[in-house]
């Protein structure tokens, strides 16, 4: 692609979010051109763990949160770890998301999360089931696992607002446990089950995702970066590295670049929205024994998970803005956790060291739907956490919302107009 082109639907970002939705466009018959920087599933969706959870509805933004970030802020492998000097910079994003670490915007965007990780859940189970996409899905099931029991009990205050959600969970106690998992070492405090969650291998999800919506007519060009974006006359205009796009309709599915475009953009106050959460992962080939559906291990905050020939330890939170640097004492953190938890917590071998940003939204709420003011020019990002979880529901929600078909989830909490 040079020069100038002209398409339909043009979508920035093949990571999850922005296949997921091209896909969905596809389906209901419009034509779709994806452009990304860099190559498909490059970014946060790379090393996730995979797992599809309903039961993570709960956000980041709860009424213990400060005080952990207080605790930890001069611990840097700590689970959730902020950088002093950078709270200074992004004040304005700290203090709004320290407005929310209250009971009442805590249960907010748990409702809001739930609904969406739930219809998403069913819909890649649908997708996978029609559409023959290859990625290891497993109905699994996954569980909390406590060494301590003032974690178990705290963590069991959360269980009522899970339950009035909708979602399944059985507690189970230490030594029954220990029973039934026997990857786990001795001293386990408690155990809680989510039946209704899933798993995938996320690499080849994006992979298939990519797949399907190119046989049914997407246009992928990778490599292609958006530097700007014009109001036209039926649409609008995009100046890309590889030239102009005009489009009818465009939609940034960014993520975590997302702050770093929007003073090019026009739209100042997404950097206000965005801030980028820094995870890591590590992949070996699986161990002998390992678990037997994907484990949270709750006082390191290390996500356990595994599929055909791999084996993943990740999770953590960083605040440091868009460093990209792979830090050692933070991976060694997973590791760490992992063995007082597991019998063996490792593979044989490194396949892969990783890092990379999630975009964390003020509210942990995703935006997804039309730019305020801005007519024919749409959002998909800030998932935070959970962009694979909210993959499918995200993108058929918008797909939706710019076909004008009656969505399946009640647009009004993922509304961007909310940050402007």
């Amino acid at each position: 692609m040079q020069g100038e082109a002209s398409v339909d639907c043009l979508v920035v970002g093949a990571g999850v979010s922005g296949l997921a939705t091209a896909f969905a466009l596809t389906e209901a018959g419009r034509e779709v051109t994806v452009i990304d920087a860099g190559v498909p599933g490059c970014g946060a969706s790379h090393g996730n763990c995979g797992t599809l959870t309903p039961s993570h509805a709960p956000p980041l933004a709860g009424p213990g949160t400060l005080a952990k970030v207080l605790r930890w802020m001069l611990t840097p492998d700590a689970p959730l770890y902020v950088r002093p000097l950078h709270a200074v910079r992004r004040w304005r994003w700290f203090l709004g998301f320290a407005r929310r670490c209250n009971a009442r915007d805590y249960a907010a965007s748990a409702r809001a999360k739930y609904a969406l990780l739930a219809d998403s859940r069913a819909r890649i189970a649908d997708w996978i089931d029609r559409y023959r996409l290859d990625c290891d899905f497993t109905e699994s099931g996954e569980d909390y696992v406590f060494r301590t029991a003032r974690a178990f009990e705290d963590e069991l205050t959360d269980l009522p607002l899970l339950r009035a959600l909708g979602i399944e969970v059985e507690v189970i106690e230490g030594a029954a446990y220990e029973a039934q998992e026997p990857a786990v070492k001795p001293g386990v405090a408690g155990a809680i089950r989510f039946r209704g969650d899933a798993a995938l291998r996320p690499d080849r999800y994006v992979a298939e995702l990519a797949r399907v919506a190119r046989t049914h007519g997407c246009h992928l060009f990778e490599r292609c970066q958006l530097r700007a974006l014009a109001r036209s006359r039926d649409g609008l205009v995009a100046d890309t590295s590889r030239g102009r796009i005009r489009a009818r309709d465009v939609v940034l599915a960014t993520g975590a670049w997302a702050p770093l475009q929007a003073a090019d953009l026009g739209l100042r106050w997404l950097r206000r929205a965005i801030e980028p959460g820094k995870g890591y992962s590590i992949t070996y080939t699986p161990p002998a024994l390992r678990p037997q559906r994907p484990l949270v291990l709750i006082e390191p905050s290390v996500c356990v998970t595994s599929w055909r020939g791999g084996y993943r330890l990740g999770s953590t939170m960083e605040f440091s803005g868009h460093d990209d640097s792979l830090n050692e004492r933070r991976l060694a953190a997973l590791e760490r956790g992992a063995q007082a938890f597991l019998q063996q917590p490792f593979g044989p071998e490194v396949q892969e060291k990783w890092c990379g940003w999630r975009p964390m939204s003020r509210d942990d709420v995703p935006l997804i739907g039309r730019v305020p003011g801005r007519d024919r020019l749409w959002l998909n990002l800030g998932h935070g956490m959970m962009g694979v979880g909210m993959s499918a529901g995200g993108g058929q929600l918008l797909a939706d919302l710019i076909t004008g078909r009656p969505p399946a989830l009640d647009p009004t909490p993922f509304d961007p107009a909310r940050f402007a």
